[in-house]
């Protein structure tokens, strides 16, 4: 197991990222393995499945003092005889992605796979010379419904003296999703997709209530655990840390007030307003109706009229 960053920087992620390798592994993996019927018609029914791919790709962003931030991420060549990148590509890239967002610079690579490997230290290596301290990125594809957690490492390079020797070596390190307006609309926006087996509603609003109900789960372990940490360093088990007290308050304080009078007036404020909402639009609704039925009755009359020449009774 990789040791842990000694850098000290703070890296923060945006899920544009994570959805961007998704895709790419997605593609690229279906792309090698067809569906059966595909196979079938073109291969005489003689399949054969290639193992989950390893995709490559570099990750762009700024950095601001001790702050790095990956904002996004693009596609990349890989030879895997030489086991190198394609540098031209690289350079093409890089100059394209430049001219649209001209304050991102590349902070390093990314690629797919259980854990780091020691051929990605090549790769890592000959990306230095565009940063000199690159950051590796790694998904995780295989599926573990016992981790909550992401499946996305973020890797620095430190140089450590093993049997004499100095070499490069993997250090993870911790980040944070960062997120922007954008971004939680558009993840938004894919979580609650219509399945594309046509699932009824029925099914859509218990897969919403589900992820709604995983939230609140996670949510109240969250608690459990910072509970049981200031239980324990309130009896001295534990030593007691500032810094970790000071992270815990301004966590508690992004908390709403929901017991104060404040937030009471504005809950019932906003209540009714959207109460006030629903009765228009159905008032509005009731409206449309009436007035679709009053036509339909003046054409009927109309029509009647010219017919027999006799006046229906209103």
């Amino acid at each position: 197991m990789a040791p842990s960053s000694s850098s000290g920087l703070t890296f923060k992620l945006h899920p544009l990222v994570i959805v961007n390798i998704s895709d790419h592994y997605t593609r690229v993996k279906t792309q090698l393995n067809p569906p059966p019927s595909v196979c079938a018609t073109e291969n005489n029914g003689e399949a054969m499945l290639q193992p989950n791919p390893r995709v490559y790709g570099c990750v762009i962003g700024v950095q601001r003092g001790r702050t790095v931030e990956i904002f996004n991420s693009f596609e990349l060549l890989f030879d895997p005889s030489s086991e190198t990148l394609d540098r031209s590509f690289l350079e093409k890239k890089q100059e394209l992605y430049k001219k649209v967002f001209p304050d991102f610079y590349v902070l390093g690579w990314y690629s797919t796979g259980n854990d780091a490997e020691e051929s990605d230290m090549l790769i890592h290596k000959a990306l230095m010379d565009i940063n000199e301290s690159p950051v590796y990125v790694l998904l995780n594809p295989s599926i573990n419904h016992a981790h909550k957690d992401l499946p996305v490492t973020i890797y620095e390079s430190e140089l450590h003296v093993i049997d004499g020797i100095p070499q490069l070596i993997f250090a993870h390190t911790s980040y944070t999703i960062e997120t922007v307006e954008a971004e939680r609309i558009s993840v938004d926006h894919v979580a609650h997709l219509k399945p594309s087996d046509g699932g009824s509603a029925a099914t859509q609003l218990a897969a919403h209530l589900t992820g709604i109900h995983s939230a609140i789960k996670m949510l109240n372990s969250r608690i459990r655990v910072l509970h049981q940490f200031l239980a324990a360093m309130q009896k001295g088990d534990i030593p007691c840390e500032n810094s970790l007290l000071r992270q815990v308050s301004s966590l508690l304080r992004r908390l709403p007030a929901m017991e104060s009078e404040r937030f009471q007036d504005n809950f019932l404020m906003e209540y009714n307003d959207k109460l006030l909402v629903t009765y228009l639009a159905m008032i509005t609704n009731c409206t449309s109706t009436m007035d679709e039925m009053v036509d339909k009755f003046n054409i009927a009359y109309d029509r009647n009229a010219r017919r027999g020449g006799r006046t229906a009774f209103m």
